[in-house]
């Protein structure tokens, strides 16, 4: 490694500076002269020698050492409008032009799922400790949270509570748990992860008992272990649309209820007037119950749980249009041009791999209207090209910052034929 100084060109796509020679260096921005430890193309910051009038004060007092956001210390206006300026870029460079609307950020303590790692260390004495936090920036280490300006003030207040939790996981020595946590309208729901099975099975008895006390104790709606339920007082509930829709065990949810009620405006207003709509990969209903407001839905997703709970909400909730729910491997089985003959428009929110397979049967199909929602610009693009090579038109993007402060970016594309 060497030492030395250097200035910034730009901020790349994952949100580390880069110099025109092409190092990276995390947490610097344009223009700025700053002193690094330099290792082949990637550099670690020393100094900012000349900070750039756009650099702001972090919100957190992990930052630079948390793992989980890369650019705090960016006034909030440039960061945003480097978001819609890498999305450009990116559908420019896959051939795609289309208007790229005004981005639209989610808050700050707003976030309703984190992913919460617990460690036990031994101290003096032999005392042994439990911390729960984020993993390093570019390490499998992990700083001890005590304060988190992205997430739901509750999960913050519960980090003493999720830390008693999972001091009663470490019964494996090779368990290295890890606490999904939920904000539902009826409670914490906490999923568990990464927790080893012992000679004798699962976790004992003993430890069981003291997790359910301590989850009665904080009035915690569920906790479960691997979709196994330890403890359960009321099943977790989201509201999507009039539908209140209680939650499986490590169910998929948009992180921020701010960035899904901008995504679901969007869609809504995208296929108004549509009197027949597919929603393609629709979880346990995001989409599907705002759509079916105003049109009959079909609706169809890989998870069996997911679309379990979306068909339990159906019977509850008063006043939609007819849904069909069906539980379809989109991927392996997509849903064919002949079965889409008769949908207006069709929604498809594939996770991040996108959705090849099923894009090529929609550019088959007659539909007049079509949008994606996609948490990958690239897969998005790919697809996309599917659809615009088979006479579809990209009308416009409009990209969600659901994941504050980080390099990553979401997106609503409209089709039309």
């Amino acid at each position: 490694m060497s030492e030395l100084t250097c200035k910034i060109e730009k901020v790349g796509f994952q949100g580390d500076g880069i110099t025109a020679d092409g190092l990276f260096v995390p947490l610097t921005l344009p223009g700025e002269e700053v002193r690094v430890r330099a290792d082949k193309d990637h550099a670690k910051l020393l100094e900012v020698l000349t900070p750039s009038p756009e650099r702001v004060e972090a919100a957190c007092k992990h930052f630079t050492v948390c793992g989980g956001c890369s650019l705090q210390h960016w006034d909030l206006l440039p960061y945003s409008q480097w978001k819609q300026e890498t999305l450009e870029v990116l559908l420019s460079r896959a051939g795609l032009e289309t208007e790229v609307r005004p981005i639209l950020t989610t808050p700050p303590g707003t976030r309703r799922r984190v992913g919460l790692h617990a460690k036990q260390f031994k101290g003096a004495k032999g005392i042994v400790r439990t911390e729960l936090g984020y993993k390093l920036r570019r390490s499998w280490d992990q700083v001890r949270i005590e304060e988190c300006p992205i997430a739901d003030p509750i999960i913050v207040a519960a980090i003493p509570v999720l830390t008693e939790i999972a001091s009663h996981l470490f019964e494996h020595p090779k368990s290295a748990p890890i606490l999904s946590v939920t904000v539902s309208q009826t409670g914490l729901d906490i999923d568990i992860r990464g927790v080893e099975r012992t000679k004798s099975g699962g976790l004992s008895a003993q430890a069981r008992m003291e997790i359910a006390m301590i989850a009665q104790t904080s009035d915690l709606a569920r906790i479960s272990l691997s979709d196994e339920i330890l403890y359960q007082v009321r099943l977790p509930a989201v509201r999507f649309g009039r539908a209140m829709v209680e939650l499986p065990t490590g169910s998929f949810l948009q992180a921020s209820p701010k960035s899904e009620a901008d995504m679901v405006g969007l869609v809504k207003a995208a296929v108004s007037g549509a009197k027949s709509v597919a929603d393609l990969f629709c979880g346990a209903g995001t989409f599907t119950f705002p759509l079916a407001e105003t049109a009959s839905v079909y609706a169809a997703d890989t998870a069996g749980g997911a679309l379990k709970s979306l068909k339990a909400a159906i019977g509850r909730t008063p006043g939609l249009k007819p849904i069909t729910a069906e539980v379809r491997d989109l991927f392996r089985a997509p849903v064919v041009a002949e079965e889409m003959a008769g949908f207006d428009a069709i929604v498809f929110d594939p996770p991040r791999a996108g959705a090849e397979a099923q894009a090529g049967q929609i550019a088959r199909s007659k539909a007049g209207r079509v949008v994606g929602i996609s948490c990958n610009p690239q897969t998005f693009a790919r697809d996309a090209k599917i659809l615009t090579a088979a006479g579809f038109k990209l009308e416009h993007v409009t990209p969600i910052d659901q994941f504050l402060w980080s390099g990553h970016v979401e997106l609503v594309g409209v089709f039309s034929r």
